[in-house]
């Protein structure tokens, strides 16, 4: 009688969590059961990998070796999302599709399985914009961004003592706290081209700490939970 709601989520799964200085076993491996818990209530996810420390070792190396364009930064990012989507996909091979989802029209739905793990698509924005597409393509109205901030700070909180924890906020107010354009290796909670993206097609975002797995539990179930909630209007 009290049985939950049968949900899909999208989460994006930041490379700084699972693919930090090498990969993270620890995290994942808890990562992996929660979701096979989720899924035998039969919710179902989305989940789109980030690219981690080794991306940004990729484009430095380049960099020091010859003048590198942003476009191909961008491509060595998006193809080390690609083998850490392969690599997800490996541990959730029973339970998703086997193709990993690398642009926008591969897949239209989910089919037989609980799970579709996709990866970076084009160069000229992050991973979040990639969630934040297919969830308007899948009509799914919210993404969960899981990485190392556990909120929306008003300022670097490892760099500035005095930057402020934001709840709630809209879409237009955080793009004044960020970047307008997308660099290679940008660091934000979403991205510019992803935030523009979101308000455009109305799409709430949640971004929480990662490594909270409990936390993420909350965000699941509706209840009250540690994180920012971006959207177009902050009384959402």
């Amino acid at each position: 009688m009290n049985q939950r709601k049968k949900r899909k989520f999208i989460i994006a799964l930041g490379g700084s969590i699972a693919f930090p200085e090498k990969i993270n076993t620890s995290f994942l491996r808890k990562f992996y059961l929660f979701i096979k818990k989720e899924i035998k209530k039969g919710n179902k996810f989305i989940i789109v990998c980030g690219g981690g420390k080794i991306t940004r070792k990729y484009q430095k190396a380049a960099s020091n070796i010859t003048k590198v364009l942003d476009e191909d930064k961008d491509w060595l990012g998006i193809h080390a999302t690609r083998l850490n989507a392969h690599f997800l996909r490996t541990l959730f091979r029973k339970e998703s599709n086997e193709v990993v989802f690398d642009n926008r029209f591969k897949l239209k739905g989910f089919g037989r399985y609980s799970i579709i793990i996709g990866s970076g698509w084009e160069p000229g924005w992050s991973t979040d914009f990639v969630a934040i597409q297919i969830a308007g393509d899948f009509k799914i109205d919210h993404v969960i961004i899981l990485g190392k901030p556990a909120y929306v700070y008003t300022a670097d909180f490892e760099k500035d003592r005095k930057a402020r924890p934001i709840k709630r906020l809209t879409w237009k107010d955080y793009c004044q706290l960020i970047p307008s354009d997308w660099k290679p290796g940008l660091n934000t909670p979403v991205d510019p081209m992803a935030a523009r993206l979101a308000e455009r097609k109305n799409i709430k975002v949640i971004v929480a700490n990662g490594k909270d797995l409990n936390n993420l539990g909350k965000i699941l179930k509706g209840e009250e939970f540690e994180g920012t909630i971006l959207s177009r209007q902050s009384d959402i």
